[in-house]
C-alpha cells in the first residue's frame, strides 16, 4: 500500500467516525420528544441504539473509500453505495437494529465529503443530491413502508429529501448557528435544530403511525417550542417538556427528524463548515 493510499484510508475512516459520532451525539440529546434518549424511561432503547450505531462504521468507511475511488457522483457509485448500504443494514440488524434512516442520510453525505474533500455543507448536499438522483437498479423491487406511505400521502420521504439536496439538514444547520450566536448552549442549539426539522418535515414514520392529523399535531408542537423562544428560554423549555410528555403518551416517534439532525451534526463537524 502506498503512502497516498494509506492516507486516503485514514481519511475514509475519519469521515465514517465523524458520521457515527454525529449519530451518537444526536442520541445523547435529552429530552427528545418521542425519541429514545438517556432518560430512564427510554434507557433500554437508547442503550441498544448506541451499541448498534458503532456497527455503521465499516459500511460508512467503505462508502467513503468507494466514492473516493470512483471520483464522481455517477450511477455506478450510486449502485455501489446501495449495495454497501444493504450489507450494512444486515450488520446493524445483527447488532440490535435501528438507524436505517441515518444510514441513508449519513451514507450519502459521507460519500459526498469523500468525493470533494473540504467542500462546504452546501457543496456536500449538492453532491448528495446528484447521487440520490440516480436510481439504484440493484435495489429489491419490493416496496418499503416508507415508500408505501410516501405514495399514499404524497410525502417526499427519505429519498425525496435527498433528491432535494437535504433541505431539512440545511435548515437544521442554520438553526445550530443561529441558536449558538444567541447564547444557547450546545444541547439547546441541537434541540432547537431537531425541532426545526420536526416543525416542517413530512415524517413518513409519523404518517404511518399517526396519519396526517397526527403529523400536523407534532409539527405544530415543535413550532410552538421555537415560537416560545426556543429551548434556551424558560417558556420554550416548558413547551418542550409538554411536547415530550404528549408524544410519550401517544407513542408517536419522529424518527425521520432524528436521522436528519444526525446529518446536520456531521456537516457541522466537517472542516468545510468552518471554511
Amino acid at each position: 500500500m502506498t503512502g497516498t493510499q494509506y492516507g486516503n484510508g485514514r481519511a475514509d475512516q475519519a469521515l465514517a467516525k465523524a458520521a457515527v459520532d454525529a449519530l451518537i451525539g444526536q442520541l445523547a440529546l435529552t429530552p427528545k420528544p418521542g425519541l429514545p434518549d438517556p432518560r430512564e424511561r427510554t434507557a433500554r432503547d437508547h442503550s441498544a441504539l448506541r451499541w448498534s450505531a458503532g456497527a455503521l462504521l465499516p459500511g460508512l468507511t467503505a462508502m467513503a473509500a468507494t466514492a473516493r475511488r470512483t471520483g464522481e457522483p455517477s450511477a455506478r457509485l450510486r449502485a455501489d453505495l446501495g449495495a454497501i448500504g444493504r450489507s450494512t443494514e444486515h450488520t446493524v440488524a445483527l447488532a440490535g437494529g435501528g438507524h436505517r434512516g441515518a444510514l441513508w442520510t449519513l451514507g450519502l453525505l459521507v460519500a459526498a465529503a469523500a468525493l470533494q474533500p473540504g467542500a462546504t455543507p452546501v457543496g456536500m448536499t449538492a453532491l448528495a443530491k446528484q447521487l440520490a438522483a440516480h436510481p439504484d437498479r440493484r435495489a429489491p423491487r419490493r416496496p418499503s413502508r416508507g415508500s408505501t406511505v410516501s405514495a399514499r400521502y404524497g410525502a417526499a420521504g427519505a429519498r425525496g429529501e435527498a433528491r432535494a439536496g437535504f433541505p431539512h439538514v440545511r435548515r437544521a444547520l442554520t438553526t445550530l448557528t443561529t441558536a449558538r450566536s444567541q447564547g444557547a448552549n450546545e444541547p439547546e442549539a441541537r434541540l432547537d435544530a431537531l425541532l426545526t426539522v420536526m416543525s416542517t418535515l413530512q415524517d413518513t414514520e409519523l404518517l404511518y403511525t399517526a396519519g396526517p392529523r397526527g403529523l400536523r399535531h407534532v409539527q405544530a408542537g415543535a413550532r410552538g417550542v421555537l415560537e416560545a423562544g426556543g429551548t434556551a428560554t424558560e417558556p420554550g423549555a416548558a413547551a418542550l417538556r409538554a411536547l415530550d410528555t404528549d408524544l410519550a403518551e401517544r407513542t408517536w416517534t419522529p424518527r425521520g427528524s432524528a436521522a436528519l439532525l444526525a446529518g446536520a451534526l456531521f456537516l457541522d463537524a466537517h472542516p468545510g463548515a468552518r471554511g
